[in-house]
């Protein structure tokens, strides 16, 4: 939400930045998001840091490989991430999603699709050339905490609202989710 929002920093606090599952930083990074990780110490014998992540002109990446296990459920808001991008994203090796609570490179590629995105589908992934906006619109979170979360962060920065049916999945992983969501929206702190 941070990096694709314009006028836009987001700061999280004690954030678990284990190598195992933060993939999602390092391709953010890549595609040029503004991201300050300071003040990492340890948790329960994990890796913890603060994250503030800024209002970014993102660029489109090649994401495979290795690094695929370590960002495999963050890959629906990297492809919001995409959406707001110049160029073309493209992830493979990303198979495993097709198991997930949903098929999540069908899900992703047809929600993204009703709300503007070009987005074309794969065995292993999918392909995004980055339109720098989404319209907004009516989708579903198909029984998908992940995706429904991320339609929540797309309707952040959409020129249109976005209306999300099933969006109450998202309490599955994050029961806050709507509510932070409303803070970060109007400014306040989560």
């Amino acid at each position: 939400a941070g990096c694709i929002h314009p006028n836009s920093k987001v700061k999280l606090i004690n954030v678990g930045i284990n190598p195992t599952r933060s993939g999602i930083l390092k391709i953010l990074a890549n595609m040029g998001a503004d991201i300050l990780i300071e003040h990492s110490s340890s948790q329960g014998g994990e890796p913890v840091a603060d994250i503030t992540a800024s209002s970014s002109t993102l660029h489109g990446a090649d994401i495979s490989g290795d690094i695929v296990p370590s960002l495999i459920d963050e890959i629906p808001i990297l492809s919001v991430a995409a959406c707001f991008a110049e160029g073309t994203t493209t992830f493979h090796d990303a198979a495993e999603l097709r198991m997930k609570e949903s098929d999540r490179i069908t899900t992703t590629v047809s929600e993204l699709r009703k709300l503007g995105a070009n987005i074309d589908e794969h065995p292993d992934g999918m392909t995004i050339h980055g339109v720098g906006s989404l319209n907004g619109g009516i989708c579903e979170g198909r029984n998908d905490h992940r995706l429904a979360m991320s339609l929540g962060i797309a309707g952040l920065a959409s020129e249109e609202p976005i209306s999300i049916f099933g969006a109450e999945i998202s309490s599955v992983s994050y029961p806050s989710f709507w509510e932070d969501i409303e803070r970060i929206s109007t400014g306040n702190n989560v």
